[in-house]
């Protein structure tokens, strides 16, 4: 019997989807940061932001719907990694609690 080794993406629980949508984030003293969801899964997402966050940070996401059917997606999300990227940060955090 062969085994087929699979690309590491294909082992992942949940597929990554494209955003590219803004999202607002907040930390827990209430300051917010505005942003982009790069992309989403169902354990995590990507973000670029202008300013870093350091790694272990809890924060709270609002990402508005493009559908008045849909309400806006609410998380709270810790930061894994925060690394540069062009003119800002990529952050990688894992999803602690989706709010709605």
């Amino acid at each position: 019997m062969a085994t087929t080794m699979r690309d590491y993406s294909e082992k992942r629980d949940f597929h990554r989807m494209q955003v590219n949508s803004e999202v607002t984030v907040t930390d827990t003293d209430g300051k917010q940061y505005k942003g982009i969801c790069k992309d989403l899964s169902g354990t995590g997402m990507q973000l670029h932001m202008d300013t870093a966050i350091p790694v272990g940070t809890e924060l709270q996401t609002f990402l508005p719907s493009t559908n008045e059917k849909f309400p806006p997606f609410e998380t709270v999300i810790e930061v894994l990694r925060c690394e540069p990227s062009g003119d800002g940060y990529l952050l990688g955090a894992t999803i602690k609690q989706v709010k709605r």
